[in-house]
């Protein structure tokens, strides 16, 4: 099974990237939807705040490839000869992905702060930031999970500051989409 990762700062462009692969029949597993179940099962609301205290808790509990380990179980169940795993968070979830599935590659996705901030505003998901100082601690947080050495070992990296077809070009590129 060939498996795509994408690592990326918040509202870079990864869903983005998860959409395109769904339009062409590739399944996608977000690890943040993971980490979102995890919340709804501890009964919090689905906040910034208890969003990113649950990644804590289970990368506290269980190593910082926790996340990971749950998100494999969900790829493998998929009978598909592709895969996408949006939501890299850190370079321990690489490592483990790079020992659990042979052919992996990792996409880092990039935006500017101004950018990723805008479309946070637009989206309007629950547990978005709605200020830059708010972003920013996310950012720090995320980094904290790895995600700086994470992009760093990626093996493409793809500018998401044009246009979204544009953008969806060159995922489809790479997801080895013929148009």
């Amino acid at each position: 099974m060939r498996v795509i990762g994408v690592v990326g700062y918040p509202a870079s462009g990864k869903g983005e990237f998860s959409s395109a692969a769904a339009e062409a029949w590739i399944p996608v597993v977000g690890m943040g939807d993971i980490v979102r179940k995890k919340t709804i099962e501890r009964g919090l609301p689905l906040t910034d705040a208890n969003v990113g205290e649950t990644a804590h808790m289970l990368r506290n509990e269980f190593g910082m490839d926790a996340v990971a380990v749950l998100t494999a179980e969900e790829v493998k169940r998929l009978s598909s000869p592709a895969a996408v795993i949006d939501g890299i968070r850190g370079d321990a979830e690489i490592a483990f992905f790079r020992t659990v599935f042979p052919d992996f590659t990792v996409v880092f996705v990039e935006a500017s702060f101004e950018i990723r901030l805008s479309r946070m505003m637009c989206r309007n998901r629950s547990d978005d930031a709605a200020t830059a100082a708010e972003l920013s601690a996310r950012d720090a947080r995320e980094d904290s999970f790895g995600l700086k050495r994470a992009a760093e070992a990626a093996d493409i990296r793809i500018r998401n500051e044009a246009d979204c077809a544009s953008y969806r070009a060159e995922v489809r590129k790479i997801l080895g989409v013929v148009e």
